[in-house]
C-alpha cells in the first residue's frame, strides 16, 4: 500500500510539475536560440521585465519593513488587547481568503480615476490605477501576509525573556531589536523575502485588473505572457515563462540553502 501511494504521489508530481515544465522548455526553444533571445529582447519584453523588477523590489522592501513591524506588534505589544490582536490576525490573513482579482477590483473602486480619492491623486500628478503605483498596491495586498506569517512563529518560539532582560539592563528598544531580536528572526525574514519575491514575480490577477495591461506602459512579465498566449505567440510566452520559472526555482534553491545554514548554526 505504501508503494502505491508513493507511486501515485510521483505520478501527480510528474503530471502537474515535470511535464508542464518540460513543455515550457521545449516550447521556448522551438525556434532555436535565435527565437528564444528574440522573444526576450523585444521592447515589450524588456519593458515588462523592468516593470516586474520595480514592483518586486518595492514590494519586498515595504513588506519586509512593515511585515516585521506587524509581527512584532501582534506578538510583543502588551498595549494591544487580545481581541484587537485577533482582529489584526484576521486582517493579515484577509488576502489569503480573498481572490487577487477581488483585491485588484477593490483598489480600482477606491482609487480609480472616477473616484474622489483617485481624482485627487490624479490632480496631484500621481495616477494610481492603470499606473505603477496601483500595480505595487495590488501586489502588496496579495503578498503582505507572507512576511508576517514567517516571523510570528519565530517570535513566539524564542519568547521575550532575553528582550526583557536587555530592557531591564537599560538597553534602548532599537538596540534590543538589533542585538537580541534580529539575530533570532533573521532566517525567518530571509524565508519571507524569498517567498515574497517569488509571489510578486508570479502575481497575475490583481495586477491585471489594476494595470489595464497596456503595452509598454503597465505590462508585467506575467500579463505579457497572457497577452502572448491570447495572440498565439506561444514561443514568446514560453520564453518569458521559462525565465520566470528559472528565477523562482533559483529562489527556492536559495531558501533550501538558507535552511541548511540555519541548521548548521
Amino acid at each position: 500500500m505504501r508503494a502505491l501511494w508513493i507511486t501515485v504521489t510521483y505520478a501527480i508530481m510528474t503530471l502537474l510539475l515535470i511535464i508542464p515544465l518540460v513543455k515550457i522548455v521545449t516550447g521556448a526553444w522551438e525556434r532555436g536560440a535565435d527565437g528564444f533571445i528574440e522573444a526576450l529582447v523585444r521592447p515589450e519584453s524588456l519593458h515588462a521585465f523592468l516593470m516586474t523588477g520595480m514592483i518586486v523590489v518595492t514590494v519586498t522592501a515595504v513588506n519586509t519593513l512593515f511585515g516585521v513591524m506587524t509581527a512584532l506588534y501582534i506578538v510583543r505589544a502588551e498595549w494591544i488587547g487580545p481581541r484587537l490582536k485577533r482582529l489584526l490576525n484576521s486582517i493579515v490573513d484577509l488576502p489569503f481568503a480573498v481572490s487577487p482579482v477581488i483585491g485588484g477590483l477593490m483598489i480600482v473602486l477606491l482609487l480609480g480615476p472616477d473616484t474622489i480619492m483617485g481624482a485627487l491623486f490624479q490632480d496631484m500628478g500621481i495616477p494610481i490605477v492603470y499606473a505603477l503605483p496601483g500595480m505595487i498596491l495590488a501586489t502588496l495586498f496579495v503578498t503582505f501576509p507572507i512576511m508576517v506569517r514567517e516571523v510570528i512563529p519565530v517570535l513566539q518560539e524564542i519568547g521575550s525573556q532575553q528582550e526583557e532582560a536587555a530592557s531591564t539592563l537599560g538597553a534602548y528598544s532599537w538596540y534590543t531589536f538589533w542585538k537580541v531580536t534580529w539575530p533570532s528572526i533573521r532566517w525567518g525574514v530571509v524565508y519571507g523575502v524569498v517567498l515574497t519575491v517569488a509571489r510578486s514575480l508570479g502575481e497575475f490577477g490583481a495586477v491585471l485588473v489594476v494595470s489595464g495591461n497596456i503595452m509598454n506602459k503597465t505590462q508585467t512579465a506575467t500579463t505579457l505572457v497572457y497577452q502572448d498566449v491570447e495572440n498565439f505567440n506561444v514561443v514568446a510566452a514560453n520564453a518569458i515563462a521559462l525565465v520566470l520559472a528559472a528565477f523562482s526555482v533559483s529562489l527556492l534553491l536559495f531558501m533550501e540553502w538558507a535552511k541548511q545554514r540555519k541548521e548548521v548554526h
